[in-house]
């Protein structure tokens, strides 16, 4: 007699997460969350200014690894965030460097990508050691919310009027912060927790 084993269906299943990405980024941490939420059965898909460019490759911090993105974020929409589950901000200069405008009088496309994204409750923002400096230009969308970062960031969190928290994780609704790289294996965590119900009720 023969039995068959019936495998747990991963918990994000038909779930799409987003991850940001530019040079500088931190090897271990965007690599671990691709393989992460993968192992969780999402799909996850690469983010950047393209610059036009069909696609770009950037280089890591540490081990100056090779990453190639073609996923625009210029073109996400709100129709197209839609089918966006969640958004991640890695830690290294992905903040940084994407927060850039070349006209100062205009935000960059990936803060008015948060600002689209903030608006959406429905989609989950998560934010790991620096990466709360993206939204330095538009402090609405943390004020008066508890969150973490990493000690360096802490002054400019509090001038953007967030609640600054002495925690490794913080979950606040819709948002995820975490306090540094190497609490990339718990924001990862977070995120999957909040999302999983979601999965969890449709099944």
């Amino acid at each position: 007699m023969s039995t068959s084993l019936s495998l747990p269906r991963p918990r994000l299943a038909g779930l799409r997460i987003g991850i940001l990405a530019e040079s500088d980024f931190v090897e271990e941490e965007i690599f671990y969350y691709q393989r992460r939420f993968l192992e969780e059965g999402a799909e996850v898909v690469l983010l950047t200014r393209l610059w036009g460019q069909p696609s770009l490759t950037f280089t890591g911090h540490e081990q100056q690894a090779s990453l190639t993105v073609s996923g625009d974020l210029e073109k996400l929409d709100y129709a197209a965030l839609s089918g966006y589950a969640a958004l991640v901000v890695p830690s290294g200069q992905v903040a940084d460097r994407l927060r850039f405008s070349e006209d100062v009088s205009e935000p960059a496309p990936a803060v008015d990508l948060m600002r689209r994204a903030f608006r959406m409750p429905r989609l989950l923002k998560a934010f790991s050691c620096h990466a709360l400096s993206l939204v330095s230009s538009a402090p609405e969308l943390v004020r008066d919310r508890p969150v973490t970062c990493h000690n360096n960031l802490v002054g400019d969190v509090r001038n953007m009027g967030a609640v600054y928290t002495n925690q490794d994780v913080v979950v606040d609704g819709d948002l995820v912060t975490s306090r540094t790289v190497a609490e990339c294996h718990l924001l990862a965590r977070a995120v999957i927790e909040q999302l999983a119900p979601e999965t969890e009720a449709v099944a």
